[in-house]
């Protein structure tokens, strides 16, 4: 597939940097949907089709999966009223809005992010990941080690603890990933990877090798009851900072994934 996005998206994007405002924004709005929204748009629409070979229970539409442009300022001392990116997760269809791993898409004025994960797991879902780990250690350092892993993120990110969690052996097989309290898995490009040939195929090959991942992290939160319904459709994401800003632990205040 032919990327979507051109130079007109990065150039908008940048201005936009530059011109935070709504009226600014107002005025230019055909040209944000032409060259931002649009394209992305028709991006989730390629990975409806793709996505089912290698994760089929994420879903990739954009009532579900594409942000919204405007950011929340009620809670920030940034008022700053429009996000600077355009972005799209793509959620488990097993899971509530906002619960659950998934795959992460971002594309920035001077960056694009490719990855996915579990950033912000709960007392109980982290309490749940432990569990498998406890037990399923080597399948996850599988998943991690493998070729296609490395070669497409390197290795798994995320916070840590200093000492392994209570209720586990000191000298536990899998104490390494039980410290992790986030699970992330993504690389960082150059902007211009959007607008390139190759941006499609770079979306799928890291996104086919962080899908194990995200599967691993799935199959032990949904061995927890849930008690919530699962995620059909949404019109705007959960408003929580995104995989690649807390992958780089870089503070952005804009509100994403």
């Amino acid at each position: 597939m032919k990327s979507p996005f051109t130079s007109k998206t990065l150039s908008f994007l940048r201005s936009l940097k530059r011109n935070n405002d709504r009226e600014w924004f107002r005025s230019r709005k055909p040209q944000y949907e032409q060259h931002v929204r649009g394209p992305m748009v028709e991006l989730l629409a390629q990975l409806a089709q793709d996505l089912p070979a290698f994760a089929p229970d994420h879903v990739s539409d954009p009532r579900v999966s594409l942000y919204r442009i405007y950011r929340d300022t009620r809670f920030s001392g940034d008022k700053r009223p429009l996000k600077t990116h355009v972005a799209a997760h793509f959620p488990s269809r097993k899971f509530a809005r906002g619960e659950g791993a998934g795959l992460y898409l971002e594309i920035a004025p001077t960056w694009v992010w490719i990855g996915g994960g579990l950033y912000m797991p709960s007392s109980t879902d982290l309490r749940a990941i432990r569990a498998r780990i406890g037990t399923r250690h080597r399948a996850l350092d599988r998943i991690v080690t493998t070729p296609a892993f490395r070669r497409a993120v390197g290795r798994l990110e995320g916070d840590q603890l200093s000492r392994i969690p209570r209720g586990y052996a000191k000298d536990h097989p899998g104490e390494h990933y039980l410290r992790f309290k986030q699970f992330l898995a993504g690389r960082e490009f150059e902007a211009e990877l959007a607008t390139r040939g190759r941006f499609y195929s770079d979306v799928l090959s890291i996104f086919r090798a962080v899908a194990p991942l995200v599967q691993f992290l799935n199959s032990a939160l949904l061995a927890e009851p849930r008690g919530t319904a699962p995620v059909t459709s949404a019109l705007d994401p959960s408003p929580l900072p995104g995989l690649r800003q807390i992958a780089e632990r870089r503070p952005d205040p804009a509100p994403m994934w």
